[in-house]
C-alpha cells in the first residue's frame, strides 16, 4: 500500500532530522529521483514539515528578539512556499502516472487532490512524534501524560483512518471511478505584480 511506504518514510526523515535536532543542519535526500521520484518527493516534503514545525516552536517564544523574529518569519514564508512547491509536484506525480488511466463515465471528482492528503499525512506524522514524546516526558505530571496519552491514541486512529482514505483514492484513480483534477495554489502573497505591497516596492 502507498501510505505503509509514506508513513514509513515520513517516521525516518523525523528520526533523522532529531539526530542533530537543529534547523541550521544540512539537508541530504536518501532517495535519488532518478530512482524512486516519489520516495524522493515524500522525503523532501516531511523534511519541509519538520523544519518549519521548529521554525513555529521557536518563533512562539515570548523573548525572541524582534529582528530574530522577522527574519525567522521570512524564513517560515519561504517554507511554505516550498512546501506548497512540493506538493504540486507530487500531484504532478501522480497525474503523469494515471496518465492513460480512462475514466468511467461514472467517475467523479474528490475534494481534495492525493497529495494535499499526504501532506496532511505527513503533518499528521509529526503530531504523533511530538505527542508520544510528551506521554513520556520524565518531568511532566501524571495527569499531563494521561491527558497526552488520550490525544496520542486520537492521532494514530486518524493515521488510521487518513491513510485507509488515500489508498482508496488512489485506488480509485487507478480504477478509473475518481478523476484527478489539479488546481494550483495561485498564493498572491509572494508575487510581486499580485501582492500590492510588493508591487508598491518596485
Amino acid at each position: 500500500m502507498f501510505s505503509e511506504k509514506a508513513n514509513a518514510i515520513f517516521q525516518d526523515v523525523i528520526k533523522t532530522y532529531k539526530i542533530l535536532n537543529s534547523v541550521d543542519q544540512p539537508f541530504t535526500n536518501k532517495y535519488d529521483k532518478n530512482e524512486d521520484v516519489i520516495a524522493h518527493l515524500l522525503y523532501r516534503k516531511s523534511w519541509i514539515d519538520t523544519v518549519q514545525w521548529a521554525y513555529e516552536d521557536i518563533i512562539r517564544d515570548p523573548e525572541i528578539d524582534p529582528v530574530a523574529a522577522l527574519t525567522l518569519k521570512r524564513k517560515i514564508d519561504a517554507s511554505n512556499q516550498d512546501r506548497t512547491d512540493t506538493v504540486e509536484y507530487i500531484d504532478s506525480y501522480f497525474l503523469d502516472k494515471y496518465k492513460d488511466t480512462k475514466a468511467k463515465e461514472s467517475a467523479t471528482i474528490n475534494s481534495e487532490s492525493p497529495a494535499w492528503a499526504i501532506d496532511r499525512l505527513s503533518i499528521l506524522a509529526l503530531k504523533i512524534y511530538h505527542m508520544d514524546v510528551e506521554v513520556n516526558r520524565e518531568d511532566a505530571s501524571e495527569a499531563h501524560k494521561a491527558a497526552c496519552e488520550k490525544k496520542l491514541n486520537v492521532l494514530l486512529e486518524q493515521r488510521v483512518d487518513l491513510s485507509t482514505a488515500i489508498d482508496t483514492l488512489l485506488n480509485d484513480i487507478e480504477t478509473g471511478d475518481k478523476y484527478m483534477k489539479v488546481y494550483k495554489q495561485m498564493k498572491m502573497y509572494n508575487d510581486d505584480e499580485l501582492n500590492p505591497v510588493l508591487r508598491g516596492k518596485k
